[in-house]
């Protein structure tokens, strides 16, 4: 079997869709979704495609390393997301190939469902503790939610009241036996994110995640030493090598690779196994489409240290037979391969032109916030 041709799409409302053909006729597919950047990614892949066509797409350990290694530069986000959606692929083939999901090549299925999240929002209180409400109505038994706006390096007692708050309220609407995340989303400097645990401990968040920007460590340990709410990072991450650091200096207990940019499917296994030694948990980060869940999907399945998984999507107007979730969890995949298959009849009304654009925040002085 040889790769002919690598072809990159863009589907509403942001995300990309890398096919990659052969001259058996099995068709893969990935998802190298990079907000804001999918036409960067777009030619990337193609750049990638000059190696890749001609090979026999069954080597993925090998073409892996030559498009990590073979060239002067590594990693990034543009590199390691391109790679992750490419990997994604080479497993939907090998999968196709052999008629078995690809968890079953990786060592087979470690539960028989996988814990999914919920996400919590709205405008108001009311609006988020609806939200809760609503979802454990439907049989989550976690969510996620998120700060509001951005933070000052060192912020009012008020900020912290708000937020604080708008927890209490979600924690006191689904009650102790369901688990509540809260991301910070990266935008609290160190001082003020040792702030804000401090308000939320009383409620019991289900962990903290990226309570600080991931490019310093140290930073990172000075936070998970002053509270007793589990640390989760890593969606801004790429490869085993960026979350060596973190493991070693226990600067978090769950990781959160996205298996669209850390490197794809079995790079993320080898963060998991790396995780294990150090007896934290894996909760991969998904807030794209629906081929990067399969994907994660596929991961959860076997992996002993998993967590509970991301989700915007379960395929609804993309896939021909989207996911289900009962009772808060979606059954391991026993198709092959990614265990999907496109609607693309469906997909035919959502193409764009990949031009979507981060939203950006600002303080209030007009000078740039971290996202």
């Amino acid at each position: 079997m040889r790769i002919t041709k690598l072809e990159t799409r863009f589907i509403k409302p942001r995300w990309s869709i890398v096919k990659i053909h052969t001259d058996e006729g099995i068709v893969g597919i990935g998802e190298p979704t990079l907000e804001g950047r999918c036409q960067t990614i777009a030619a990337a892949i193609q750049e990638i495609g000059r190696y890749l066509v001609g090979q026999d797409p069954r080597r993925i350990e090998h073409h892996w390393q030559a498009i990590y290694r073979g060239q002067f530069y590594r990693g990034g986000p543009i590199l390691c997301s391109a790679l992750s959606g490419i990997e994604q692929a080479l497993w939907d083939i090998t999968g196709k190939w052999l008629n078995q999901p690809v968890h079953q090549l990786l060592g087979g299925a470690t539960r028989d469902k996988i814990r999914v999240y919920g996400w919590l929002h709205g405008e108001t209180f009311g609006d988020y503790v609806a939200s809760a409400k609503t979802g454990v109505a439907r049989g989550f038994t976690a969510f996620k939610t998120g700060i509001n706006g951005p933070a000052n390096i060192v912020d009012s007692l008020a900020w912290v009241e708000e937020n604080a708050n708008r927890f209490a309220a979600i924690r006191e609407a689904v009650g102790p036996q369901v688990d509540v995340g809260i991301d910070f989303h990266g935008r609290l400097s160190p001082a003020m994110a040792i702030r804000m645990a401090k308000a939320l401990e009383p409620y019991y968040p289900m962990f903290i995640e990226e309570p600080v920007l991931p490019e310093n460590a140290d930073a990172l340990v000075t936070v998970a030493r002053s509270t007793s709410i589990p640390i989760a990072t890593g969606e801004r991450l790429f490869t085993k090598w960026g979350f060596r650091e973190v493991l070693e200096k226990q600067a978090a207990v769950i990781l959160q690779p996205d298996i669209s940019h850390a490197g794809g499917i079995l790079e993320c296994k080898k963060i998991a196994a790396m995780a294990e030694c150090y007896y934290a948990a894996v909760a991969p980060h998904c807030p794209l489409g629906p081929v990067a869940l399969a994907a994660c999907l596929q991961l959860d399945a076997c992996i002993p240290n998993f967590l509970v998984q991301e989700h915007v999507t379960l395929g609804d107007g993309y896939l021909k037979k989207p996911f289900e979730i009962v009772d808060g969890y979606i059954a391991v995949p026993q198709g092959p391969g990614l265990g999907i298959e496109l609607d693309e009849d469906a997909l035919a009304d959502k193409a764009y032109d990949g031009s979507w654009e981060t939203p950006r925040l600002w303080h209030g002085d007009g000078s740039v916030a971290d996202w």
